[in-house]
């Protein structure tokens, strides 16, 4: 019974499809499988730069796409050999793992260079604590520079110069010199000695300034120099106490000048101005007195001229005929008529005179005339 109902079960069962071959993947999956593959790769290289943080070369070895910093160069490495291929600051694109890369920087830069003994000319140990360089490497010199020197060139001409360079200068002076009397030019004797080098070995490289720090002296020699500066400060304050007290002296002379001479000045001024006052009184007197005199003068002159006038006019009347017209006017207006006999010789006594007078005047119109022939 149960063979008869498994069988009529089979027979009412539906037909199964026959199982077919697996076939290739079509090409969009292979496609997908590069995709796939990058992704993975891609992991690994971001993987490996989060695994190795304080290790650049590695990211810069393992990375694809790279970023150049402002102010710096890229510069390449393939299979260990450096390349003269130099990029500019963005994006760029390179190998991992055959492509090596490293930022250079060209632009102004200033390395700190530590704790340098040095001995001095007279055995005495000194430490610089800090000395600055400022320098730059020439964009044009980056491939020269590098393939010479590596990219720590720095190392070579400025960290190991700079304690080749103090030692030299502490072996050559005391502690005098280095500590006082020619500290300030050891900035300018390390940059000329660093530049010259760098001119003449790694021309690329350029010293713009080195700053150098104080150095650090033995404790006891420190007291000494603070007790002789502590002492040539009292000196000092002694001198400008009585530089003070000389120019207060000095300042209250000029002052007493200054007052003796704006007294004497204005006694000056004053002395002068009652000079001019009497010269001008005096110039004013004379110009009365000339007055005076000229019209004195012009008096007198008119006077003179009024009686040579009146002297020419009477000789001009000393005539006869006038002599007795005058005598004849007096005769008429007198009131008095003397009668007697000398009457008529008074008269003639008077026509005598006429006639007198006329010949004296014709007398001295002749000499005239015989003068203004002269």
């Amino acid at each position: 019974m149960d063979q008869q109902q498994q069988n009529r079960a089979a027979a009412t069962r539906p037909p199964q499809p026959v199982p077919t071959p697996p076939s290739r993947p079509p090409p969009a999956q292979t496609s997908d499988f590069l995709v796939g593959f990058l992704i993975v790769v891609g992991f690994i290289v971001i993987a490996s730069s989060a695994l190795f943080p304080t290790a650049p070369s590695y990211k810069y070895t393992l990375s694809i796409l790279h970023q150049v910093p402002e102010g710096h160069v890229g510069v390449y490495w393939k299979g260990g050999a450096l390349m003269k291929e130099i990029t500019e600051p963005g994006f760029h694109l390179k190998l991992p793992l055959i492509t090596h890369y490293e930022p250079v920087q060209v632009t102004l830069q200033t390395d700190q260079v530590r704790d340098i003994p040095c001995g001095t000319k007279g055995g005495v140990m000194i430490n610089f604590g800090k000395i600055e360089v400022v320098n730059r490497l020439r964009k044009e010199y980056v491939y020269e520079t590098l393939l010479n020197y590596g990219v720590h060139y720095d190392n070579t001409w400025i960290y190991d110069k700079i304690h080749h360079e103090i030692n030299q200068f502490c072996s050559s002076h005391t502690l005098q010199q280095v500590y006082i009397d020619v500290f300030d030019q050891i900035d300018e004797k390390m940059k000329d000695a660093l530049q010259g080098d760098c001119t003449r070995y790694a021309p690329g490289i350029e010293i713009l300034s080195v700053r150098v720090t104080k150095p650090i002296i033995p404790e006891s020699i420190r007291r000494n120099y603070e007790q002789m500066e502590e002492e040539r400060t009292k000196v000092l304050i002694s001198v400008e106490r009585q530089k003070v007290v000389e120019k207060e002296a000095e300042t209250k002379k000029k002052m007493a000048v200054s007052e003796a001479e704006k007294f004497a000045t204005v006694s000056k001024i004053q002395m002068e101005q009652k000079l001019m006052e009497k010269d001008s009184a005096r110039r004013q007197q004379e110009i009365e007195n000339k007055m005076y005199t000229d019209r004195q003068k012009s008096l007198a002159d008119a006077e003179f001229y009024r009686e040579l006038k009146e002297a020419e006019a009477n000789k001009l009347k000393l005539t006869p005929q006038y002599l007795e017209l005058s005598f004849i006017n007096a005769i008429t207006q007198n009131t008095k008529i003397f009668f007697g006999d000398k009457v008529p010789n008074m008269i003639l006594d008077q026509r005598l005179l006429g006639n007198f007078m006329q010949n004296v005047s014709r007398q001295v119109a002749s000499e005239g005339q015989v003068e203004s022939d002269a």
